[in-house]
């Protein structure tokens, strides 16, 4: 494989494959809490691909300064020092976006998806990986808030980024504007980049003793019993 293809890899790696709201399933609390709206999805997407793209950047370029017995800490407070940059900026040319998605924007510091790319991903690799991976995550978590909050806001509302597009006798799903809407778009995705990818993007692991992270320990006291 060229250089060029692994590049391309790592930057494709995170839409589809391993997209992190539809198939690692992670940062569900701020997916469906800013999904109402194709707006507020788009806008919580950028600003998340945003600090994943410097945290990952910043965190690559210190990986071998970090002591890695309080390399979270250090991952939290490079995350945290993007997501004020981020929070300052929306504040002042989008004050309005800014008062609707409320307390998700400064809750991206803990955002298990950029803090989960800064320990798998940024601390093992290099610069321009770890921006290709922070932009590949991004655009994968910007897609499906997109397209969920194009869903719940074309079905609750009758509207896309606000301008009506269906007939007035067609009355809007109010429930797809709630919680209850938002977990049945959530799931409806997830199984269709299930069937798309014909189960090849989600990763099954087997359960059981082999794979435990205590079996270590498990065997020290079966020998002292």
């Amino acid at each position: 494989m060229s250089k060029f293809s692994q590049k391309m890899k790592i930057l494709l790696n995170g839409i589809i494959k391993e997209n992190p709201v539809l198939v690692l399933v992670l940062g569900t609390c701020p997916t469906l809490a800013t999904s109402t709206s194709m707006k507020n999805g788009l806008a919580m997407g950028i600003a998340a691909t945003f600090v994943l793209l410097g945290s990952n950047i910043v965190i690559s370029l210190l990986k071998k300064v970090i002591p890695s017995k309080v390399r979270i800490p250090c991952y939290i407070v490079v995350i945290a020092g993007f997501v004020s940059v981020i929070e300052m900026l929306m504040k002042a040319f989008a004050s309005d976006l800014y008062n609707t998605l409320g307390i998700f924007i400064p809750l991206i510091v803990v955002n298990c998806i950029i803090l989960g790319r800064a320990e798998m991903f940024a601390s093992k690799n290099s610069v321009l990986d770890s921006a290709l991976d922070g932009i590949g995550m991004g655009l994968g978590f910007t897609c499906a808030l997109g397209v969920m909050g194009f869903i719940r806001e074309l079905f609750g509302a009758g509207t896309i980024l606000g301008f009506n597009v269906l007939p007035e006798g067609i009355p809007p799903i109010s429930i797809m504007k709630m919680a209850p809407g938002g977990f049945l778009v959530f799931g409806l995705l997830i199984a269709l980049v299930n069937k798309l990818t014909k189960s090849k993007a989600i990763k099954k692991k087997e359960f059981g003793c082999a794979n435990c992270p205590s079996k270590g320990a498990c065997a020290s006291a079966g020998k002292g019993v």
